[in-house]
């Protein structure tokens, strides 16, 4: 039996609500691996906001591309493994890009106080939104092994 994800499957899986941990390559040789919030779409890009002068930014700017990986926390487990090319590096938008993430993860009310406790939309004037094409996918369920999917 495959444990296989069909697209559709990884892709719905993807675009839920999950903790990400980014890998990216540094110069010497190292990777970063951190925990972030994302977002994404079936068929679209990988979506994520940095600050551009962070360790993660100067890395994602050099580096070109990441990976990201996506699980879930209790058994049985599922995953989902993507790493493509960055695709695009702007400057994020708080009404576009960071409040949304703020209210996927922590809900509206939360996520309004996160922003503010963070520092508000001047906190983020170096902010950047950056983009990945998923281009190799690696994705496992465990739960079909026991047909409960």
């Amino acid at each position: 039996m495959s444990l296989s994800m069909t697209r559709a499957e990884r892709e719905s899986f993807l675009a839920g609500v999950h903790v990400g941990v980014l890998g990216v390559a540094e110069s010497d040789g190292n990777a970063l691996a951190v925990p972030v919030w994302y977002a994404y779409e079936p068929g679209g890009e990988v979506r994520l906001v940095t600050g551009r002068s962070s360790r993660k930014g100067k890395l994602l700017a050099a580096a070109g591309r990441f990976s990201l990986c996506v699980q879930t926390e209790t058994a049985p487990y599922r995953y989902v493994s993507v790493e493509g090319p960055v695709t695009s590096v702007e400057k994020s938008v708080m009404g576009r890009d960071e409040r949304p993430l703020a209210h996927r993860y922590l809900g509206p009310e939360m996520g309004e106080m996160y922003l503010e406790a963070t520092g508000g939309e001047e906190a983020r004037d170096e902010s950047i939104l950056v983009k990945m094409r998923p281009e190799r996918w690696y994705a496992v369920d465990y739960s079909k092994q026991f047909g409960s999917s």
